[in-house]
């Protein structure tokens, strides 16, 4: 993993535990509805920074290389982003 994409990435989980910490303790202590979604939404948003931090390293690490190495190994990479892009639209 690139270093510094790996230390945003450490980063940004740190922030998503405590952003889903805060939620728990909205939860137990019934605090208003919309507060609670508003901060579900944020973490939403952070897991798909997170989720956009992974796929540039991933891009940049083993798709350049599989792309390089050509064939099957090429046709593996153009599936992994076809099979991560299906996933991100699928979401609900």
């Amino acid at each position: 993993m690139i270093e510094d994409i790996k230390k945003r990435a450490l980063h940004r989980t740190k922030i998503i535990e405590g952003q889903l910490r805060g939620i728990e303790k909205m939860i137990e202590n019934e605090d208003y509805c919309v507060d609670i979604i508003t901060l579900s939404l944020a973490v939403q948003k952070s897991l798909g920074s997170l989720n956009k931090l992974l796929v540039e390293n991933h891009l940049r690490t083993h798709v350049s290389h599989m792309y390089e190495q050509g064939g099957d190994q090429r046709e593996e990479a153009v599936a992994e982003l076809v099979r991560i892009f299906e996933l991100s639209n699928n979401r609900s």
